[in-house]
């Protein structure tokens, strides 16, 4: 799943002789053979990934749904209130006065730091926050990294080290809490078996409500800027 993505509509054709992808203003669509493999078809997409996010940013533009005006409060996933930001001169890229719930961001390349921050953010609450809902979960991890990849939420290696993506400091908590239960129930199911899902049930029973949500929820485009 990716944080730039909608969901991808697969559908089987028999007629069908190789796969193919396109891309709409609203929804990505695949058709696939009826001989193709999962396997297959998850390899395709991984190739096609690079190309998928870049058309449909630009459909996103060309359909004008990207407003690139710069936001003038940031919400985050562990704070009651969200921050006012205030875009001024200043020498320091961004200022986070967390006692007057402020962000003062330098006025030169505000997108940039602005993103600097949610990124320096996530890296000290994130792994936080996944410790938490270890202990809460009884659901043991040894590693956690914080990163900007384009097209994952959350990973979990064999040795049981989790990776969470920075822009997770951006959605609800009980979607950021989700994706935490999705990765840790991975150390007991390394796969997406009916008994890993069931892991994932039993710590977050609106789980598949919150997947949805994950899937069709769009980011900011200035998280999207390089």
């Amino acid at each position: 799943m990716t944080p730039n993505l909608p969901e991808i509509q697969i559908t089987h054709h028999a007629r069908a002789t190789r796969l193919r992808l396109r891309v709409e203003p609203l929804q990505i669509k695949l058709t696939v053979p009826k001989f193709c493999t999962k396997r297959q078809i998850q390899e395709f997409l991984v190739e096609s990934e690079q190309w998928m996010i870049e058309t449909w940013q630009k459909q996103q533009e060309k359909a004008g749904q990207l407003d690139r005006t710069l936001p003038i409060e940031l919400k985050l996933f562990n704070l009651e209130q969200p921050l006012q930001i205030i875009y001024q001169t200043q020498k320091n890229s961004y200022i986070f006065d967390e006692q007057n719930h402020q962000l003062l961001i330098s006025d030169r390349q505000s997108e940039q730091y602005l993103k600097a921050f949610v990124i320096a953010y996530a890296k000290h609450y994130l792994p936080i926050y996944l410790q938490h809902v270890s202990v809460e979960t009884g659901l043991n991890f040894a590693e956690c990294s914080v990163r900007q990849p384009k097209t994952r939420w959350g990973s979990c290696t064999a040795r049981h080290d989790i990776m969470l993506n920075s822009a997770l400091v951006l959605c609800d908590q009980a979607i950021t809490r989700y994706v935490c239960v999705h990765e840790l129930a991975h150390t007991r199911h390394f796969d997406h078996s009916s008994a890993f899902w069931g892991e994932v049930e039993k710590h977050d029973a609106n789980y598949k409500n919150h997947r949805k949500i994950l899937k069709s929820g769009a980011m900011p485009w200035w998280w999207l800027e390089k």
